[in-house]
């Protein structure tokens, strides 16, 4: 159990110490993560930015992820999408949806911080824990085809099975709990507060 985002940051760059000064990239995955990846970023000596990725809804249950849509329009749809009523129909309209919101983010991040071009870098993805893994995966699809140096994916909790699905994508996945009981990231924090866009744009702004 983590106290909030703050604690799970700090404990997640102490296990990421060995990068220090090594100049990595810092990604986080908005809204949630991006205060903690601000944290990783300063902890760490490297450079802080944003990845954009959005979920895919199943149908009457906007909770569920049944997939993830990146900046780039590629998809990742998780096995079961299907067996939750994620038809063609209702995804095709979903994707154009998220991605109007990726849009909309990056018109507004741009205009307070140029995006940082992850080539050649040592990249570190960061969200404040991982369900089924779909927005990690997605991220990291997206970002592979930018050609990092090396590609990290790290996260305070996570189940065991979605550990292993991130493994494929990712060069190195660092994550500090792997509980058997597992029904939602917010569960393991004692405070676990929605962050707004008004914070994420402050974070942006940050030297």
């Amino acid at each position: 159990m983590f106290n909030d985002r703050q604690e799970a940051a700090l404990q997640l760059a102490q296990r990421l110490q060995s990068y220090q000064g090594k100049h990595p990239l810092i990604l986080a995955i908005p809204r949630g993560a991006v205060p903690m990846g601000k944290i990783v970023a300063k902890q760490l000596e490297g450079d802080f930015d944003v990845v954009l990725v959005r979920k895919l809804r199943a149908p009457n249950q906007p909770e569920l992820a049944v997939g993830a849509v990146n900046e780039d329009g590629e998809t990742y749809l998780a096995e079961d999408a299907v067996l939750y009523g994620a038809s063609a129909a209702h995804l095709k309209t979903e994707i154009q949806i998220q991605l109007a919101t990726i849009r909309k983010r990056r018109a507004q991040y741009a205009n307070i911080k140029p995006s940082v071009d992850p080539a050649g870098r040592l990249v570190i993805v960061v969200d404040d824990g991982l369900a089924t893994g779909s927005t990690m995966i997605s991220a990291l699809q997206g970002l592979r085809l930018r050609k990092p140096a090396k590609l990290i994916c790290a996260v305070p909790v996570a189940p065991q099975d979605t550990l292993l699905k991130i493994k494929a994508f990712a060069d190195e996945v660092v994550c500090i709990e792997t509980p058997h009981f597992f029904q939602a990231v917010g569960q393991f924090y004692r405070h676990f507060p929605q962050v707004e866009d008004d914070e994420v744009l402050r974070l942006l702004q940050e030297p």
